[in-house]
């Protein structure tokens, strides 16, 4: 594995004493070596610094502690200020390019997990070099106690996974940011990302989708652990029916959706930042979902319906 680049595996930990110790462990007996574990508290108030203290401690070679760094930015902050450290101290960090794995702190990994995704990024990078990549997998859902829920993440959250174009990833995100590996190219294009971004991942995705690609590998590579303060978690789907009538009836709900907005508020950030490069199509796919914001519900659902249709 010496000759294949080396990573950072980025993570972000907030009071994650119960299953940070397994989570590390994990990334240490990985089958893939040449890596290195760039950790970020985010002013924790358990023994989570203390067990960053011990294991940074004990690897000094294999991973590298933020200091000094007291503030609280929640996590799609503190990724962000993550990406953006790696990048600025990449020759500290010894990264010839910054490929980064974003990592949290209550999962398991696979331990093939950073084997199997940096080859697919090699083969893809020589297919679109100087391109934007993200590559990401499924996942194992289990429970606190490491019981499997499901086999398979997408599934029982329902997603369309197929769907991973820009126009599509304008409104729902497929990607889960603690299976993703990026590269450079896609970091320097998404920092720093903006408050008014939903989630760090989505952000990330919506970047590599306009510009260059979305890959997903259909092989679980986390568990997934589903527990009582997961910050999203996983929700199983329940299909609803597909009758015209239940189809009206959700149309014309009277109150706005919350989350629409907060998915306006993006498409309009992302065109702000990034419009310019864009071609047509993209761009309306933005300028449509930025309607969104109308409060006025079934107005919303119909702008939300075009949307998707896109």
């Amino acid at each position: 594995m010496t000759n294949y680049p080396k990573i950072a595996i980025l993570l972000s930990t907030y009071n994650g004493e119960k299953f940070l110790p397994e989570q590390l462990d994990s990334l240490l007996e990985q089958t893939y070596s040449n890596l290195v574990i760039v950790l970020r508290d985010d002013n924790s108030d358990d023994d989570t610094s203390l067990i960053l203290d011990d294991y940074s401690m004990r690897y000094k070679e294999r991973i590298h502690r933020i200091y000094g760094d007291k503030y609280n930015l929640g996590p799609s902050r503190s990724f962000s200020s993550l990406i953006e450290y790696v990048l600025r101290e990449k020759e500290l960090l010894g990264l010839a390019s910054a490929y980064m794995m974003l990592c949290d702190q209550d999962d398991i990994w696979f331990p093939e997990k950073v084997e199997i995704q940096v080859q697919q990024m090699l083969i893809a990078e020589r297919r679109i070099p100087t391109r934007p990549i993200l590559i990401h997998s499924d996942l194992h859902v289990v429970s606190a106690t490491n019981q499997l829920i499901a086999e398979s993440f997408i599934k029982y959250q329902g997603l369309e996974i197929n769907r991973n174009e820009f126009t599509n990833m304008v409104i729902s995100n497929l990607v889960t940011g603690c299976t993703a590996l990026i590269n450079e190219k896609l970091a320097k294009n998404a920092i720093p990302i903006p408050e008014k971004a939903i989630m760090h991942d989505w952000w990330l995705a919506l970047v590599a989708s306009a510009a260059g690609e979305v890959i997903f590998l259909k092989t679980p590579l986390v568990y997934y652990r589903q527990h009582g303060r997961n910050t999203i978690g996983a929700r199983k789907f329940t299909k609803g029916s597909i009758s015209s009538r239940s189809l009206w009836q959700r149309l014309l709900k009277t109150e706005p959706n919350q989350h629409l907005f907060e998915v306006a508020a993006q498409a309009r950030e992302f065109r702000k930042v990034h419009g310019p490069e864009l071609n047509l199509r993209k761009n309306f796919s933005l300028l449509v979902s930025t309607f969104m914001s109308v409060n006025i519900g079934p107005l919303q659902r119909l702008i939300y319906r075009i949307a998707r249709a896109l």
